[in-house]
Parts: C-alpha cells; structure tokens; sequence
C-alpha cells in the first residue's frame, strides 16, 4: 500500500486537497457489497444504524473483489477525506494502522478476545488496541454443483482431484459446461489457492503463510500448477472479464454444473431461492481434508476530521456489527456464518451448519487458514506479485517450471 509514498507522489502533483468532514451523526461507509445478497446483508446494518439516529452515507464501490474500493479509499484519506468506516482485511489493517489514521475502538470491544476465534482476534488489533470490527467468517474452499445436473449424469459430490475429473467429464460428456468461471485474477487466485490447501493445510501454510522458498518450487507444487491448468481446461473461452456473481448464476440457471467460490456465492444461491441439498450441493474443494481457509470482512474506523478518537457513531457501528443478533442475521444474507462464537445456528441451513462445525474442526486440527487471495494471509504488494504469476500462467501456456520460478521470486516482494 504504502501510503506515504502515494501521499507524496499526489503532493507533488497538486492532488492534495481538504474537504469537509462528516458530522459525528453521519457515518460515510465505503464497501463493496453490491451483488444481491450482499446488498441485503449491509441493508440491515444501514437500517440498524438509521433506527439508532445516525445518518448512512453508503460508498459502495463493485467490482475486483474488492481492489476498486481499496483504490477509491487510497484516494479519500491521502485527500483528507476519509470515510467513517472501510472494510478491510487481514495486514492490510495493521499497514492502516501504521500510518495514523486510524482510531482504537476500545470502548466497544469489551469481551472480543473470548468472543472470537483466537487466529481472527489478533487481526483486528494493532499496538494491542481493537481497531476493527469483524462481520462474519466465509470459508473461501467450497465448491459449488448444480444439484439436478448432478443427477442427470448420476455423480456425486468429489472429495479428490480424480473424482473431480471424473464428474466434469459426465458433465461434458451431457453437453454441460463443466466448470463456470469468471476471468479475473482474484477468481483465478482462488482456484489456485484451493488446490494449494489440497496439498495439505501444512503445506498451504508453508507455502502461502511462511513462504517458504523450498515449498514454492517443490515438485508438489509444481503439481498445483498442472493441476490447475487441468481444471482450467474445463472452463469455457467466454469467461474473461465475468464477474463471479454472473458465474455463480451459470450454476443456478443449470448452464454450468460446478463452480470454485468462496461461501458469499451461497448469498445468491439464497436471493434466487434455491435450497441446499435440493438445488444445489455445497462441498469442500476436493482434497481439503480438515483443511479450512477463510476471509474476514471487518470495517475498519478512521480518524475523523479534527478528531483523534473514535467518535460515538463509530462506537456504536463497532458494537452492533459485534451484536449476536446482527451477526446472525447479516451471515444469514450473506451466505457467511457469524464470526462471533457462540451465535446459534438454528436458523441457518445445511451448508452454513456444515461449515460452522468444519470451521470448530479446523480450529481444534490447527487447519484454520487464512487465504491469501482474500486478503487474509500476506501484504498487498506480496499477494499482488503472487496474484500476478497465477494469473499468467492461467492465461498463457506458460510451462509449470517456468512459473514456479516465478512464485519463489514472487514470493520475495515486499
């Protein structure tokens, strides 16, 4: 990110400029949740806020899995207008929380530390102050099938690679396409990293956590690469430029039989009233094992014009984005499951009640893993240089040896 640096690039061209700041009412929040089941799954925060007096000035910003609204908020806060509020995840809030623009939330976060999951506390603090408040925790391995296509060509759900070709081939065979897909690098990514966590959640994590440079051109992962070259085989020629959403739709409307995507994809499942078990099945990626590898949303709180603590909307957005029944009922429009422990599931359905106890299995197995392609696992600049390299090779015919050299050097960007 390295704020300072695009800081000065823009005083130097005379970008810099100040703006009026939000009243301590209003609350400016910048996101990305414009897809049908995400636009309901903020709703109900704007309508809890607006019910508690506070004004909701909404900057949704599609597209990219998120990187447009990084690059919009970049631009608000190096002009000094930043927003009350921003989703964002993993280091990138500890790289916000080095340049002094954000606010401890303190105030809000009495009994966090036994309210969340260990792996996921620890994010949100910086210099030991909460300075986000998680959402919900989406498991980002889940594959998605067409559940009356599946029983046309009489398959079921894969747990290996090879039982995976397998059904794609049936799907073929019947004249479906196997695999729908959007070509993007983030969507890309995300299969890639699937068939990394099918390596082994040790593997994945020294792979993509620690970096390890013996792990990134080891003959293990040179089958990652050929693994997904494979996959990629079964995607259709149209799919460049395809937002995710329409390729889940694909899966919906039974043009496609199977998609990679992370648990927001069950949000549009659920807005075009298809149940699972019945429309579709939900299922880890083939060869997860325990493995578990999520994403986070939190919204992170910036100083406000003139102040330099938290004001007492941005207080009151922290405690009821932590609330059990906003974590409830947020997840349940968005496909995710609650990151605070202890919210009951009752109302959920199969996929999330499955995901909830692997996601308690991961914990206890040590498989709970963040994922790089979410923002969860590594810096910016380092997951855009990995991003980079799977995103050639995916759409080139770039050789595996190649691109594993390319990974380990990747890998070494700071």
């Amino acid at each position: 990110m390295k704020v300072r640096a695009i800081m000065g690039a823009l005083c130097a061209a005379g970008l810099m400029f100040g703006t009026t700041a939000s009243h301590a009412e209003d609350l400016t929040v910048l996101h990305w949740w414009t897809s049908g089941g995400e636009a309901k799954a903020v709703g109900v925060l704007k309508t809890d806020m607006q019910k508690q007096g506070y004004t909701w000035k909404d900057y949704a910003v599609a597209g990219g899995g998120g990187a447009a609204a990084m690059t919009a908020l970049k631009t608000q806060v190096i002009a000094g207008n930043a927003p009350s509020a921003a989703d964002i995840k993993g280091p990138l809030i500890q790289e916000w929380a080095s340049q002094d623009v954000l606010v401890p939330i303190d105030a809000a976060a009495a009994g966090w530390s036994k309210d969340l999951p260990p792996e996921i506390d620890k994010i949100m603090k910086a210099d030991g102050h909460y300075v986000a408040a998680p959402f919900s925790v989406h498991r980002v391995n889940w594959l998605y099938i067409n559940k009356q296509l599946l029983d046309k060509v009489g398959g079921k759900a894969p747990t290996t690679w090879p039982e995976f070709f397998a059904l794609a081939d049936k799907f073929k065979a019947a004249g479906v396409q196997a695999v729908a897909a959007g070509g993007q690098p983030w969507q890309d990514m995300t299969l890639w990293e699937d068939v990394v966590l099918s390596q082994g959640a040790a593997f994945y994590k020294k792979a993509l956590v620690d970096l390890d440079q013996k792990t990134l051109t080891s003959p293990q992962m040179a089958q990652v690469f050929d693994t997904t070259r494979k996959i990629e085989s079964y995607m259709d020629n149209a799919r460049t430029g395809r937002d995710w959403n329409l390729a889940t739709a694909m899966v919906i409307n039974g043009k496609a039989g199977m998609q990679f995507m992370g648990d927001w994809a069950k949000g549009e499942f659920s807005n075009a009233n298809k149940k699972p078990g019945v429309d579709y099945v939900c299922a880890p990626t083939p060869g997860a094992g325990t493995g578990y590898t999520f994403n986070v949303d939190s919204f992170v709180f910036f100083k406000e014009k003139g102040q330099s603590a938290a004001t007492a909307g941005q207080i009151a957005l922290a405690k009821t984005i932590m609330s059990p029944e906003f974590q409830e009922q947020f997840s349940l429009y968005k496909g995710s499951i609650p990151v605070r422990l202890g919210v009951s599931m009752d109302k959920f359905d199969a996929c999330a009640k499955k995901s909830y106890s692997d996601e308690q299995a991961a914990i206890k197995a040590h498989t709970y893993l963040p994922s790089l392609t979410h923002g969860m696992a590594q810096n910016d600049a380092t997951a855009g240089a990995i991003t980079d390299v799977v995103t050639h090779f995916m759409n080139s015919n770039e050789d595996t040896k190649s691109a594993l050299e390319a990974l380990a050097k990747a890998a070494q960007t700071k």
